[in-house]
């Protein structure tokens, strides 16, 4: 089963979250912090504008993008943890 997102949706596999503090402590998966950066896996068209013509999303596949902390919704496709977001919830991308 796929997914492909609709609009100006982009769905998102999060980073992995620090397990260790860089003094060595191991962190419990409780008090770690969510990641706030991962790589697009796909992404919609585009959303229309105001004059009906479809305006494409600035981000392509493979992109690694900076969103905000509590943005999206996760979802698990393929049994793998992932997030969709609207592309107004992505602050950049990282070069």
């Amino acid at each position: 089963m796929g997914f492909r997102p609709l609009h100006d949706r982009i769905l998102v596999k999060p980073e992995k979250a620090e397990t260790k503090s860089k003094g060595g402590i191991i962190i419990p998966e409780t008090a770690q912090e969510k990641p706030q950066q991962g790589k697009v896996v796909a992404a919609g068209p585009g959303k229309r504008g105001s004059d009906g013509k479809l305006v494409p999303i600035d981000v392509k596949v493979g992109n690694k993008v900076l969103y905000g902390k509590w943005s999206g919704t996760e979802v698990k496709v393929n049994g793998e943890d992932l997030v969709i977001l609207s592309e107004t919830d992505i602050m950049g991308v990282l070069v």
